[in-house]
């Protein structure tokens, strides 16, 4: 049993209340175990404190040995104070009444008067203090500054310089979090203002978490300017789906359309923070060109039809269609969208030909977890914040995995975690790493072997120098790259690698005690995998006993006229790859069925255009790239009647005679009778912030095969 941490505490007062508290504790945080709170502007409990507002101003002071308590000559700020033994904290009395007052008519002073028309009214710091803890009036009757409106920082983020109190928080946030430090204050005194080096595009990754953490409206968004009050809106909890991470999000809306999504707090994924993918990503629920309905081809047109008859053509043209027929699926749809659509593929078409990658992948039985015994995801996002070293390769995480890159860096920034970048180009995690591995395209797999055999201290043919003739990575940075990873920490990679490199990885990892994280790309790539929609795959990772087309052979098989049916349910094929290929296979399948949330390039092939409710009008789990369930229900209504593609699965099944299933809690039962793993989870917690599916362990059983594909290279 592991020993318990012992945290040393001190004694404190506050309002003459005794309060045990850790020590170091910011007297800003140590006020709240009370149910109190300290007014603030620049503090912000995720950056370090700077005291730049003066608004946390309290009293403080120490018990004598009399009993009495001798205070500091002048009021303090909270928010860099921290406790210590005997303070005595004073957060009520009338010099810090006075003081807030007096603070808040400075800040008052150039601050335009526009809270009817600025998009922060009704959620603006500021407005709020200054109602709870401001002057009644203002004394203040000369000239305001003017300084230009609406200036526009990035196609995202708006800048208005009268608002700005230069509290600093978008800065730091840029230069502590983001780390791009693409924000910095230019001037002095009242012209001091926030802007990007040589007045160029704020491109941050991250730029809309700006928006949020400004306590007034200095920082907006322009896709949300005007559009909307926060008294006006319906605010429900989300996940975002446009990203892998299972970023946790508030998502706004408003007379039943899409209006915002801000960050919600989870401290096990994504904190507080979201990407922009995730904060300016989500218009398409608003696409003028929704389909509503089913639409059938007659000609050159489409004309709309009904279920009824769109669920007759599709089981005619599919049901025990054999080899004839195969199905392509989104990895973005939920766990029992998928779950149901296998079952039909399999159960009703009589076929394994089903596929959610767009490139094949690896085949069931060199999968890591069946050829070396490996969990695939052996660590979570947040295991990342407290590892010693970290190897990032062949990923560029601020692309692929936005949450997991802001992690690697606080284990860096905040903890001093050692980083090493190994990839063909450059990447954001470059600017922070110790030793940054460039090597040539293709080469991944031997500059894997080579640092295996560095770190497991094995022998083998994979020295550094024979690595740097055919990578090009330099041998004396290859031991560098060795001895900052240490003994232990993790390795992080995404499924997009390729195979050979993510195998040797893997079983590094185990032979060196490292965590593995091999993450899936899409917002339910885990969820797919685990659920069946595999062509030699079934739930809960049980090997099909006849391995159907993957993607690459079900569009081989398409284009060479051996497919009578074919079924894109969320995927246009033209994102797929090979657009000759592509197009030659929808133009010689007899029938092509398209279900999705707009048409697609693919739609104008289609036989059927199914109309496909989205993650946010259905009640829906996903398996987040670190293998986290989570919920989200049904927060708007399908435009029309879109449905959501497991009620589609199901109609097809009963219409074929299966029991019908009337909700996803049916669906999940399902499931859980067929996938251990997920009937091991509790509902209760996957809809309180997520829960992982169970680890595998680190036991490899055949590293035999491991030698022959170091062989082969």
């Amino acid at each position: 049993m592991a020993a318990a941490v012992s945290t040393e505490t001190v004694n404190i007062t506050v309002n003459d209340i005794e309060l045990v508290v850790p020590k170091g504790e910011l007297v800003v945080e140590a006020v709240k175990r009370l149910g109190l709170e300290i007014p603030i502007f620049c503090y912000h409990p995720r950056l370090k404190p700077v005291g730049m507002c003066r608004m946390c101003l309290v009293e403080v002071g120490f018990k004598q040995p009399d009993g009495t308590v001798r205070k500091m000559p002048k009021p303090q700020a909270g928010c860099t104070l921290p406790v210590s033994e005997g303070m005595a904290v004073y957060t009520d009395t009338d010099a810090v009444k006075r003081d807030r007052k007096g603070v808040l008519e400075f800040l008052l002073a150039n601050h335009p008067l526009d809270c009817p028309i600025c998009d922060r009214g009704g959620e603006c710091p500021l407005q709020n203090n200054t109602l709870a803890y401001g002057p009644s009036t203002s004394r203040f009757v000369e000239m305001k500054r003017h300084l230009p409106k609406a200036y526009p920082l990035s196609q995202y983020v708006t800048l208005d310089l009268e608002r700005c109190i230069q509290c600093g928080r978008c800065v730091r946030f840029t230069e502590e979090i983001s780390g791009d430090s693409q924000l910095a204050f230019r001037f002095r005194g009242a012209s001091m203002q926030p802007s990007t080096f040589q007045l160029t595009d704020f491109e941050s990754k991250f730029s809309g978490n700006v928006i949020e953490i400004c306590p007034v409206g200095a920082l907006t968004s322009a896709k949300y300017r005007f559009r909307a009050r926060p008294w006006d809106l319906q605010t429900s909890p989300g996940i975002c789906t446009v990203t892998p991470c299972g970023t946790n999000i508030w998502f706004d809306h408003r007379s039943g359309k899409f209006v915002r999504v801000n960050g919600r707090t989870n401290e096990g994924v994504n904190e507080e923070w979201t990407c922009d993918r995730t904060k300016f990503g989500h218009d398409f629920y608003n696409a003028a060109d929704r389909l509503a309905t089913p639409f059938r081809r007659d000609g050159e047109a489409f004309n709309a039809a009904s279920w009824s008859e769109a669920s007759q053509a599709v089981l005619a043209a599919f049901a025990d269609g054999g080899e004839g027929v195969a199905v392509l699926v989104s990895p973005t749809l939920s766990n029992e969208s998928l779950f149901m659509t296998q079952r039909l593929v399999r159960d009703t078409f009589k076929t394994n030909n089903i596929d959610f990658r767009p490139s094949g992948g690896l085949a069931w039985s060199e999968r890591l977890e069946n050829k070396y015994g490996l969990d695939p995801v052996g660590g979570t996002i947040a295991d990342l914040e407290h590892a010693g070293s970290i190897l990032v390769f062949g990923a560029s995480l601020a692309d692929e995995q936005p949450m997991t890159f802001l992690r690697v860096r606080k284990a860096w920034f905040s903890h001093g975690a050692r980083v090493v970048v190994a990839h063909e180009v450059a990447t954001e995690a470059d600017s922070f790493a110790d030793v940054v591995l460039r090597y040539n395209p293709g080469s991944a797999a031997v500059v894997a072997a080579g640092l295996r055999q560095l770190l497991a201290k094995v022998e083998g043919k994979f020295t550094p120098e024979h690595v740097e003739s055919v990578s090009g990575v330099p041998a004396d940075k290859l031991r560098a790259a060795a001895a900052s990873l240490g003994e232990n920490g993790a390795v992080v990679t995404t499924r997009r690698l390729a195979k050979p490199a993510a195998e040797i990885l893997a079983v590094a990892a185990h032979e060196t005690g490292r965590t593995f994280l091999h993450m899936g790309p899409h917002a339910n790539t885990e969820g797919a995998a685990a659920l069946g929609a595999l062509p030699d795959t079934l739930p809960g990772g049980v090997k099909a006993e006849t391995a159907g087309l993957d993607t690459k052979g079900i569009l081989d098989a398409a284009a060479a006229g051996k497919l009578k049916a074919l079924w894109l349910v969320g995927v246009d094929a033209f994102s797929l790859g090979d657009r000759d290929l592509v197009s030659r296979a929808l133009e010689n399948v007899e029938t092509l069925v398209v279900t999705d949330y707009r048409p697609t390039e693919s739609a104008e092939y289609a036989s059927w255009l199914l109309p496909l409710a989205l993650p946010a009008e259905q009640d829906g789990t996903y398996t987040s790239s670190e293998r986290r369930v989570q919920h989200m229900g049904a927060i708007l209504q399908a435009p029309g009647e879109a449905r959501a593609q497991w009620q589609v699965a199901q109609e097809l099944a009963a219409r074929s005679g299966a029991a019908p299933v009337f909700s996803t809690s049916e669906v999940r039962s399902l499931i859980d009778s067929v996938a251990p793993d997920y009937a091991s989870l509790t509902m209760a917690k996957v809809i309180d912030g997520g829960e992982l599916l169970p680890r595998r362990g680190q036991s490899p059983h055949d590293l035999e095969k491991l030698a022959q594909t170091l062989g082969g290279l």
